[in-house]
């Protein structure tokens, strides 16, 4: 994490004031919670609609904290604090990261798309580990503040940062690579998620490409070579950049084969070379999510044998395609953290491949933010699902109606079930699930559908 003196720090800030007694006070790490304040702390209060942080300063003191930013505007300042006055604490805080990442001077590495940039950067750190030293985003703090507090954990021997880019509206990743100026760039694709703001996979084509803004001449964009949107955007319109691409078609610069999904891994061929290579997670579409991994790495020359057993050590962030056992012997796939049209239809098209089942269960929740079109989405997604391979659909909340509607064409009545209370549902779900069944479970967030799991899921993970 960062380590500067107190002048340093005004300094790389932007601070208003001059020089004080504090000068040499040195602070280590950087935290925007009062309430989490370790020793030595910089404190960034920040200013809120409901809550303005420049009210906890004196706690954040109290608590250990060494030094924290004072808004110029706030009345009030307390006397006798080290405190480095600002135009505005989030600038400054963005200011501080920024001039960070460059005295580090590591390589970055951000990674965008509409899904599996959680699960990218996952894969893309741990193989990077397998020769450097990695700083990845953490959980989700993929955002205009999430990301700079990231930068500040990076210790100065940091060899590679893997940077997430979040985002809900244009501009966004615009800022954000310019913040970062990532050496390399990663679209793992472009989903539906945001339609409600950007109102078209165009509009999120565009917004997702931001994240060239900053990139410096040599540098290298790594995307999904199979979505039109971006080979329509990228071929030929970015010369003073390396452009690479991954996908299922022979037309990208790597491509997988012969794909096989196993109990809980997948393993897969490069076409290039012939070698198979295996990832402990589900899904072709996280073979998808490798494949830019790999591209990855081997733009900062990770060897193959060291990208192989970095594959092997993969561990995603929680509710990502999570493998856990259910009380009675059931194995429950936890994807419960998002949900999209083109995620959903991944997910399904993996549990109807899966074998060695007794029967298959599918939970679905709403998938938010679609904008007009939101309950046709949720209709269609009822309608591909195979009444040969998938036993039982269950759907919880308004949208996810749909889904149940749209089953209805092709499954009995007794295997489709809606519900619009949470208990009613896992009631139903521990009634008809026994030992031996698959159960997937999968919503956008604000469904908080691992109560699901949870209410099923035995204290021990499946390895």
């Amino acid at each position: 994490m960062i380590k500067r003196t107190f002048n340093q720090i005004q300094k790389m800030a932007n601070g208003l004031n001059q020089t004080t007694q504090f000068g040499d006070v040195l602070v280590e790490g950087v935290t925007i919670d009062s309430r989490k304040i370790e020793p030595n702390n910089l404190f960034v209060p920040l200013v809120g609609e409901h809550v303005n942080g420049h009210q906890f300063v004196e706690k954040a003191f109290l608590q250990g904290a060494a030094a924290s930013f004072w808004q110029s505007d706030m009345p009030n300042p307390p006397e006798g604090l080290p405190l480095i006055i600002v135009d505005d604490v989030q600038a400054a805080l963005q200011q501080l990261a920024k001039a960070y990442r460059h005295q580090v001077n590591c390589k970055v590495v951000g990674i965008t798309g509409s899904n599996g940039k959680t699960t990218t950067k996952d894969m893309t750190a741990a193989l990077l580990s397998e020769k450097y030293k990695v700083c990845k985003t953490r959980g989700n703090y993929n955002n205009h503040l999430g990301m700079p507090l990231t930068l500040l954990l990076m210790d100065e021997d940091t060899d590679v940062a893997v940077l997430e880019m979040g985002m809900s509206s244009r501009g966004e990743i615009d800022f954000l690579s310019t913040l970062a100026q990532p050496d390399i760039a990663v679209i793992t694709n472009i989903g539906e998620s945001h339609l409600l703001d950007l109102g078209s996979r165009e509009e999120i084509a565009n917004a997702k490409l931001e994240i060239v803004a900053g990139m410096a001449d040599g540098g290298t964009l790594i995307y999904h070579g199979d979505e039109p949107l971006l080979l329509e955007r990228i071929k030929g319109n970015f010369p003073h950049l390396r452009t690479v691409s991954f996908g299922r078609s022979q037309d990208s610069t790597l491509y997988a084969s012969s794909i096989m999904q196993n109990q809980d891994t997948t393993s897969f061929k490069l076409e290039e070379n012939g070698d198979e290579y295996m990832i402990p997670v589900l899904g072709n579409h996280n073979v998808l999510n490798a494949l830019a991994a790999i591209l990855t790495a081997r733009e900062l020359q990770v060897s193959e044998s060291a990208i192989k057993e970095g594959l092997k050590t993969i561990q995603l962030t929680n509710m990502r395609m999570e493998m856990v056992a259910g009380a009675n012997g059931e194995k429950i796939i936890n994807d419960a953290y998002n949900a999209s049209p083109t995620s959903v239809k991944a997910a399904i098209e993996l549990v109807e491949g899966m074998t060695g089942f007794n029967h298959k269960h599918l939970v679905f929740g709403d998938m938010l933010e679609l904008g007009p079109q939101e309950e046709s989405f949720h209709l269609k997604i009822g309608e591909i699902i195979n009444p040969n391979k998938i036993n039982h659909l269950y759907t919880f909340g308004p949208l996810a109606k749909k889904i149940a509607e749209g089953a209805h064409k092709q499954f009995s009545s007794e295997n489709v079930h809606s519900f619009q209370d949470k208990s009613a549902l896992i009631l139903k779900l521990k009634e008809l699930s026994e030992a031996g069944d698959l159960i997937l479970v999968k919503a956008s967030r604000g469904m908080k559908l691992e109560e699901v799991v949870s209410s099923l899921q035995a204290k021990s993970s499946v390895q």
